[in-house]
Order: C-alpha cells, then sequence, then structure tokens
C-alpha cells in the first residue's frame, strides 16, 4: 500500500525537487513566479517548506492561477492549520473582519497530530486520501479536461515516479467523475469538513460561477455553516496578501 501522505506530497507538488515534472522547474514562467513568492518568505522553507504548485494538480490546473492560495500554501500541513485556525476563530464567536488571517510562524508552529487530517476518514481510512479526492474533483469542477488533456494528465502522471499502486489510483481517481456526496460521506469531524472545504477553495477561482457553484454544493454537502465558510473563505482570500 503506498502511503496517502507521501502522495498528497506530489499531488500538490511537493515531494518534487525543482525541475522535474511536476517541481517548479517544470512550470516554466509561471513556476518562476511561484519561486520568486516562496523566496520572498525566505525561501521554500517559509509558509510551506518545500511547497511547489507542480504535481498533479499543476497538471491538472495547466499553470492558471485559482485565486493564489495554492501558491502560498500548497502543502496539506499549511492547509490544515488554516483550516483549524478559521474552525476555531468559527467557535469562539469571532467576527470574520475581526480576525487575523495566520502567519507563516503560526502556521509552522501549529502541531502535527492538531491538524484535521491528522485523524482518519469516517470510514477509517487515511484522511489525506479524501482531501486529495477533494481537490481534484474541484480542479476537475469546471469541465474543460477533455479526452486529449486526459491523456497528456497520464502521461505526466508516469514522471512522477510514483509506485504501480499510488499510479493506479491516481489513474482511477483521473477517470472517474466528481463525486461531492461520496467526499462529504468521508468526513468525520466537523474540523475534517473545514479541512475539505478550504483545500477545495484554495484549488478553483471562485469568481468563475460554474467553480463558485461547485463551492456552494459542495459546503452544503458537508453542513458548513455560514459563518465558519466566511472564516475558510478569508483565509483562503488572504494567501496571496500573506505571501508578499
Amino acid at each position: 500500500m503506498f502511503d496517502p501522505k507521501q502522495l498528497l506530497d506530489q499531488v500538490l507538488g511537493g515531494g518534487n525537487a525543482p525541475g522535474r515534472p511536476g517541481g517548479l522547474g517544470g512550470l516554466g514562467g509561471f513556476g518562476q513566479q511561484v519561486r520568486g513568492t516562496l523566496d520572498s518568505m525566505g525561501g521554500t522553507g517559509g509558509f510551506a517548506g518545500g511547497t511547489a504548485v507542480g504535481g498533479l494538480l499543476g497538471m491538472l490546473l495547466g499553470g492558471r492561477s485559482r485565486g493564489g492560495g495554492l501558491v502560498s500554501y500548497g502543502t496539506a500541513a499549511a492547509i490544515g492549520a488554516l483550516a483549524l485556525h478559521a474552525y476555531q476563530a468559527y467557535q469562539r464567536g469571532q467576527a470574520v473582519q475581526s480576525t487575523a488571517p495566520m502567519n507563516p510562524d503560526q502556521v509552522q508552529s501549529t502541531p502535527a497530530h492538531t491538524l484535521p487530517h491528522a485523524a482518519p476518514a469516517a470510514d477509517g481510512g487515511s484522511f489525506e486520501l479524501v482531501l486529495i479526492r477533494a481537490m481534484v474533483a474541484a480542479a476537475k469542477a469546471d469541465g474543460t479536461i477533455d479526452a486529449t488533456e486526459q491523456q497528456k494528465l497520464f502521461g505526466e502522471v508516469e514522471k512522477l515516479g510514483l509506485d504501480s499502486a499510488a499510479k493506479g489510483y491516481v489513474f482511477d481517481l483521473l477517470n472517474k467523475p466528481v463525486d461531492m456526496e461520496s467526499i462529504a460521506s468521508a468526513v468525520a469531524t466537523p474540523e475534517q469538513a473545514a479541512e475539505v472545504y478550504l483545500a477545495s477553495r484554495l484549488t478553483v477561482d471562485p469568481d468563475q460561477a460554474v467553480e463558485r457553484a461547485y463551492l456552494d454544493g459542495l459546503a452544503a454537502r458537508l453542513q458548513l455553516p455560514g459563518e465558519l465558510r466566511a472564516h475558510l473563505d478569508q483565509q483562503a482570500a488572504s494567501a496571496p496578501a500573506a505571501a508578499g
């Protein structure tokens, strides 16, 4: 069985060295722009410690900007920390306007065992795999991946250096239709619901009607209170400013 955490790093791009497929060096000018963003935060040890927008999501997005959040916060640990921060602010009854976005030190100092994905999914499996499913589904939500693009994705996945089990899982995931009900049913806690929504929100462009509609549908299935969703949206929207 493959390592879910390692696969999630590959999906986000953090598992690839610069210059390898899916790494910063593999994205041309866009990769250089991301590298500059990370360098401005003190190098790749800034927010995400080796983050890249490459990997599977980079291929799915084709270098398109999705609000900038994934550039700044593209690791599972960072996404989990941001989701937890938003959930805790909601639990305390803080107004969104009075809740400051997390800074890099706060993200890095969040204990790993407290992150939502540290707990198992509702079926007892790895919640990292749920996050992968959620982000791939969100990236496919605009319906722009045709048969030619699908074949290109398969070819690129071959270059990622995944073992046979992980590769089979990714191929199967790319072939499956978007299933929000299945994703939502895998969530075991409110904190995990927050993390699924935030990971999806960081993957799409909410200014696009079809992608906003996807987020609306996902939030409904996750039964996210409106105020919690507002906190999560704020964390996602603050990503570009935090990176600059």
